[in-house]
């Protein structure tokens, strides 16, 4: 076993000197594919949360670009917007070489990707090998074929603030059902409302309902795939999100990803479940108020309920090469080059987790131990739940996610419009409808 050391990052990165970086490496042969002759690259990926995300992103990407002589051009949108384009890109036969999509996305458009097998078994050898939920969604469903490379995941850990929860009561989070809704109303009646997304929120809207879901011990499917909704299971975590719903503040049901960060940062609210950037914007602020936030901000995994382990997922961004690019190999080596130790190591610590790595070594680097704030983020990927959890994961799976089938359930009957039976037989019957074949 070697260690990877890795050159010093284009922008600061807190906490964190050139030996925090270092990455054990398992001795493996080495990998490159020939760049096909004038190849140029075009990527899309999600938009950034925090701004070393694009800032090293792009860094590494120049890098590239200097020692291949191969010009990329990345394009960054919003998460609301990637999957339409991702879909145009699908259809057509035509548009960006590599697309950084979210989660099962790769399943949807299984027949119009290049097979990256050879460069996921590669990474996976030197690198200690994949976290589960990598495995899960990198691969086309039960083979060994890859489908694309899990660059990392966002986590949605429980992100709160210390005194709030001590002016109530609490040191930590209770890990049971009951004792965390008794906390909420606490902060509630004590003007220091919890929120979470209820509205169409890509990694938020999806997190929270599949977080209410598992940890009540329901789900989507069963794990031949066939809908498995409409359980007394299901109920109970419908009637928990009814009681949960008032103790939030007014809003919720149409916030998007960005609408936790805002309230938190505003003060609006003590408690959400979110990635590590409402820290990372905190902390990093010139403003001395937001900087007294961040010391006050702690995160913790949310409650486990009836779950034996954590009950939760993570939003992973999935590299796709595109079957209409002119250009595979040079498209394979890039994607090679971006997950290598000198560019991936220091892309993860200067977004301070809000990427959580996918390849197991990455966790091995002192970097997550200078900040004990961060350890939750760092298994993130390192769990068995998934979108579409327990059936196969499918494009017909993803489409559920995509549509948002769950999230509307939750809000139909956390905002009164809906009891549980009948939304539970409605969100039963729409995501039959997509997972009929």
């Amino acid at each position: 076993m070697g260690a990877a050391a890795l050159a010093a990052p284009t922008i600061p990165l807190i906490g964190a000197r050139a030996a925090d970086l270092d990455v054990p490496t398992e001795n493996v042969a080495p990998l490159t594919f020939k760049p096909e002759s004038g190849a140029t690259l075009r990527v899309l990926r999600p938009a950034k949360f925090v701004e070393p995300d694009e800032v090293l992103f792009r860094a590494n990407t120049k890098k590239f670009t200097d020692q291949t002589g191969i010009d990329v051009r990345v394009d960054f949108v919003s998460w609301e917007d990637l999957r339409p384009q991702t879909a145009v890109a699908g259809n057509t036969g035509a548009g960006p070489d590599i697309i950084i999509g979210f989660g099962s996305d790769p399943q949807i458009y299984a027949d119009k990707l290049v097979p990256v097998t050879d460069l996921a078994e590669y990474l996976g050898t030197k690198y200690g090998g994949w976290y589960e939920l990598g495995s899960l969604y990198g691969r086309k469903w039960n083979t060994k074929e890859w489908l694309a490379i899990p660059m990392g995941g966002s986590g949605g850990a429980s992100v709160y603030r210390t005194s709030w929860l001590k002016e109530v009561g609490y040191d930590k989070i209770p890990n049971d059902l009951a004792g965390f809704l008794d906390m909420a109303k606490k902060l509630k009646a004590a003007n220091h409302p919890v929120g979470f997304a209820l509205g169409h929120a890509v990694g938020d809207g999806n997190g929270f309902a599949n977080w209410l879901l598992w940890s009540h011990g329901a789900a989507l499917t069963d794990e031949k795939g066939k809908v498995s909704l409409d359980t007394k299971e299901t109920i109970e975590a419908l009637k928990y999100a009814r009681e949960l719903y008032p103790q939030m503040i007014q809003g919720t049901l149409s916030w998007g990803d960005p609408s936790n960060n805002k309230a938190f940062v505003s003060g609006d609210i003590s408690l959400t479940f979110n990635g590590v950037s409402i820290y990372f914007a905190c902390k990093n602020s010139q403003d001395p108020k937001l900087q007294e936030i961040a010391a006050d901000i702690n995160h913790q995994l949310p409650p486990f309920g009836v779950a034996k382990r954590q009950p939760q997922s993570a939003l992973v961004v999935n590299a796709m090469v595109f079957k209409h690019t002119k250009y595979p190999n040079a498209a394979k080596e890039y994607l090679r080059f971006m997950m290598e130790a000198p560019q991936y190591g220091p892309w993860l610590a200067g977004c301070l987790g809000y990427w959580s790595n996918s390849l197991k070594n990455y966790a091995k680097m002192a970097f997550w131990d200078a900040d004990p704030k961060l350890k939750p983020y760092l298994g993130s990927m390192d769990t068995p739940y998934y979108d579409g959890y327990h059936g196969p994961i499918t494009a017909a799976s993803s489409a559920v996610a995509a549509n948002y089938t769950l999230v509307d359930m939750f809000a139909s009957v956390a905002s009164g419009n809906a009891t549980p039976e009948a939304a539970v037989k409605q969100a039963a019957r729409q995501a039959a409808r997509y997972l009929k074949g």
